[in-house]
C-alpha cells in the first residue's frame, strides 16, 4: 500500500512540476505527511468488507450551508448558538453542516484567511466546532487559492524572511496579463510595500486576497498539512474553494490548467490513502463543461457543484418556461463511477450567470437580470480580456428573487420559492440548502450599506430572538417556508429513489412542467417529480401522461392521496408521485 501510494504521489508531482522540481523528493514528503497523520489520528477505520463508494453518500444526506455567525444572541458565542439551533430545529432534517470559513479573516466574510488553523475568536473555538461535529457531519473550506494580506506568511514575505519570499507571485506591472480570466473587475496585480521596495503581487479576487505560489512545493506541503488537520478535526467533506485558479502561467487564461487538475488529483490521492470516506468537493463557478472536468476520470473530485442549477431554476420560474432547464437537465452526462453532484439553488455567493453561457440566450440572461434589479438585487461584473465587463453573478436572496415574474411582483412568492426547492431536492446528487433559504430571508440592504459589498445582501446575520419569533408565528413567510421545506426534506430522506446514485431520467411534454423520473438502485421505487413552473392551474388527464403508472401516490400531499383520472397542479406546485 505504501509503495503504491508513493508511486501515485510521484506521478502526480510529475504532472504538476515536470522537470522543474525533484518529484521523487516531493512524493516522499507527501507520503511522510500522510504517515504522520495516520500515526496520530484517532479516526476509525472503515469496514473494508463494504466498498467505500457505498458509504460516501445516501438519500439521507442533506447539507445545510451556513456561516458560523449566521445566528447570534447576546452573551453567547455564535458557534454555540448555531449548534443549539441545529439540534433544536434540524436534528431530523439534515445530517451535515457546511460551516463557511470560520477562521480569523480580514475581509470577504471569511475567505481572506489570516490563520487556517484557528477558529475566529469572536465565534468560538475548536471545542464548539467539535460539539457540532458530534451531531452532524462537517464540511470545511480549504481556501486554497489565496490568503489574507494579514496572514503571517504574507507578513514574512513583506519582511523578506525565508522561506516565505517564494510563497507569493511577483509580476512586473508592465507584463501583459490580459489573457488571464478574471472573476472580478479589480486589477489583477496589487502593489505592496516590502523590505525590498514596492512589489506587485498576483491577487485574483481582491487586493486583500493574495494568491499563493503553488509552483513552490513548500506551499503545496503547507496546504496538505492544513487539509489533514481539517480531516483530523472531523471533516467529512473538504471543499476546495476557488481551486480553478490555482496554477498560474502567463500567456494562458490561468484557469483549469493541467497542473491545477493534477493538484486536485493529488489531494484525492491523499484521502484515498489516509481517509477514504472523506469527500473532496471542487467549487468552480464556470460553464457546465468546464465544471464537469473536475470529475477527471473518477480520480479527481468526488463531487462538483451543480452551478447550472440555480440560474436555470430561477429563469424557469421567472419566465414561466421550463424548456431551458429541461434541455440542460436532459443533456447532463452520466455520472462517472464514484462521483456525484452537490445540488443547490442558493449559497453565500450570488447566483452565477457564467454557468449558463451557451445555455441561455443573452437576451434571456439580461431579462432575468432586469427582473432581479426590480426585486432589489444587484449584479457583480467580471473583467474580460478585451477590456470590457460582463455579468458574473446576481446578488439577491433567493426568496426575494422569487417575489414575481418578469411582469413584476405577485402574490405567489412563497409557492414559487418552495417550487425552486422541490426541483433541487429531486435532482440526482446530494442537496445543499442555504440557511437563508431555510429561513426565507429577505434582501438585507442595510448589510450592503454597512459593508459596501453587494454580496452582503444574502448574508444576513439573524438575531436569534427575532428569528425564533418569526419561525414561531405561523403567518410569517419565514414560518411558512421553514415548516414546509423541512417537511419536504424529511420526506425526501426516506426515499431510496433519491439516493445520489439512483437513476435520473428527464421527461419532456411541454414548457409548463419540469419532470424527472428517479428509480432506486434496486428498481423497486419509481418516483416522478413534476413541477408546475407557471402561475396557472394545470389539469392533466392521466390518459395523456402515458409515462405515469396507475396507483401512484403523492408523497408531498398533506393527506394520503392516490392519483386516479386527472392530475391537477396548482400554480408552482410540485408533486412527488411514487409507486411505493
Amino acid at each position: 500500500m505504501t509503495l503504491a501510494a508513493l508511486e501515485q504521489f510521484t506521478q502526480r508531482a510529475q504532472q504538476i512540476y515536470g522537470d522543474e522540481q525533484d518529484c521523487a523528493a516531493i512524493a516522499r514528503e507527501v507520503l511522510n505527511l500522510c504517515q504522520r497523520f495516520a500515526g496520530t489520528t484517532s479516526r476509525s477505520v472503515l469496514d473494508e468488507a463494504t466498498p467505500v463508494s457505498h458509504k460516501r453518500w445516501s438519500e439521507k444526506d442533506v447539507i445545510l450551508i451556513t456561516y458560523g455567525n449566521s445566528i447570534q444572541t447576546a452573551d453567547e458565542m455564535p458557534l454555540k448558538t448555531l449548534s443549539d439551533f441545529l439540534k433544536d430545529r434540524l436534528a431530523d432534517v439534515i445530517n451535515s453542516v457546511h460551516i463557511l470559513p470560520f477562521f480569523p479573516y480580514s475581509s470577504d466574510d471569511g475567505f481572506s484567511v489570516i490563520d487556517y488553523k484557528q477558529v475566529h475568536p469572536d465565534w468560538g473555538d475548536w471545542g464548539d466546532v467539535a460539539s457540532i461535529a458530534q451531531n452532524f457531519d462537517l464540511m470545511i473550506d480549504l481556501v486554497i487559492n489565496h490568503c489574507s494580506r494579514e496572514n503571517l506568511w504574507f507578513i514574512d514575505y513583506i519582511g523578506n524572511r525565508e522561506p516565505y519570499i517564494d510563497y507569493f507571485i511577483e509580476v512586473d506591472p508592465e507584463t501583459d496579463v490580459s489573457l488571464v480570466t478574471r472573476p472580478r473587475n479589480t486589477p489583477l496585480l496589487t502593489p505592496v510595500y516590502t523590505h525590498h521596495g514596492i512589489k506587485h503581487v498576483w491577487a485574483t479576487f481582491s487586493e486583500d486576497q493574495i494568491d499563493l505560489n503553488f509552483a513552490n512545493p513548500a506551499v503545496l506541503f503547507e496546504f496538505i498539512k492544513i487539509y489533514l488537520f481539517y480531516i483530523e478535526q472531523g471533516a467529512r467533506f473538504i471543499r476546495l474553494d476557488a481551486v480553478a485558479f490555482l496554477w498560474k502561467q502567463l500567456g494562458t487564461t490561468c484557469l483549469h490548467l493541467s497542473q491545477t487538475h493534477a493538484a486536485v488529483k493529488l489531494l484525492r490521492d491523499v484521502v484515498n490513502f489516509v481517509a477514504p470516506e472523506v469527500v473532496v468537493i471542487t467549487e468552480t463557478n464556470v460553464p457546465v463543461k468546464e465544471n464537469l472536468s473536475y470529475f477527471g476520470e473518477s480520480d479527481e473530485a468526488h463531487m462538483v457543484y451543480q452551478f447550472g442549477l440555480p440560474p436555470l431554476v430561477l429563469h424557469a420560474l421567472n419566465r414561466g418556461n421550463a424548456s431551458f432547464l429541461t434541455d440542460w437537465a436532459d443533456a447532463i452526462p452520466p455520472l462517472p463511477e464514484g462521483c456525484t453532484y452537490l445540488n443547490f439553488t442558493a449559497s453565500h455567493d450570488g447566483i452565477g450567470v457564467r454557468p449558463v453561457e451557451g445555455l441561455l440566450p443573452e437576451r434571456e440572461v439580461q431579462d432575468l437580470i432586469d427582473s432581479m434589479h426590480r426585486f432589489g438585487g444587484f449584479v457583480s461584473m467580471k473583467a474580460n480580456s478585451d477590456g470590457t465587463e460582463s455579468p458574473y453573478e446576481i446578488n439577491i436572496t433567493l426568496f426575494d428573487a422569487c417575489m414575481g415574474t418578469r411582469r413584476g411582483p405577485d402574490h405567489y412568492q412563497v409557492q414559487r420559492f418552495l417550487c425552486s426547492q422541490a426541483i433541487m431536492l429531486a435532482m440526482q446528487g446530494v442537496p445543499a440548502v442555504y440557511i437563508h433559504s431555510l429561513t426565507a430571508s429577505p434582501n438585507d440592504i442595510e448589510h450592503v450599506e454597512q459593508t459596501g459589498r453587494t454580496r452582503s445582501i444574502n448574508r444576513r446575520i439573524w438575531d436569534e430572538q427575532e428569528l425564533e419569533h418569526l419561525l414561531s408565528n405561523p403567518v410569517t413567510p419565514q414560518a411558512e417556508v421553514f415548516t414546509e421545506l423541512t417537511r419536504m426534506l424529511r420526506i425526501r430522506r426516506d426515499q431510496p429513489a433519491f439516493h445520489p446514485d439512483a437513476r435520473q431520467d428527464v421527461i419532456k411534454i411541454n414548457t409548463d412542467l419540469f419532470i424527472l423520473k428517479r428509480t432506486s438502485e434496486d428498481g423497486e421505487q419509481r418516483l416522478f417529480a413534476l413541477s408546475n413552473v407557471t402561475e396557472r392551474i394545470l389539469k392533466l388527464p392521466l390518459a395523456t401522461l402515458g409515462f405515469l403508472e396507475n396507483g401512484l401516490s403523492d408523497l408531498l400531499a398533506h393527506e394520503p392521496s392516490i392519483i386516479e383520472d386527472e392530475l391537477v397542479l396548482f400554480p408552482y406546485q410540485t408533486v412527488w408521485l411514487s409507486n411505493t
